[in-house]
């Protein structure tokens, strides 16, 4: 089982925790609200958990450009 932490904005893998067993309470999963986990949150096949984030680039490039908050994707 791996948690594997992807931006959700240009796809880059952010990291990736392999472990036999992972307490998503360590992880702060289980501070989101329910609708945050739907959105957030993948779980596939074969164990793994997909959590979409965003990385340090994607957030400096938002700070610059706030107006990119409005668009579902502002990476071409």
């Amino acid at each position: 089982m791996s948690i594997i932490y992807n931006c959700r904005h240009c796809g880059q893998e952010i990291a990736k925790l392999d472990q036999k067993m992972i307490d998503t309470t360590m992880l702060g999963l289980d501070q989101l609200s329910m609708k945050e986990k739907e959105e957030m949150i993948q779980y596939k096949d074969n164990g793994d958990v997909d959590v979409q984030t965003i990385c340090e680039d994607c957030q400096e490039t938002l700070g610059h450009h706030p107006h990119y908050h409005e668009l579902d994707f502002f990476i071409q």
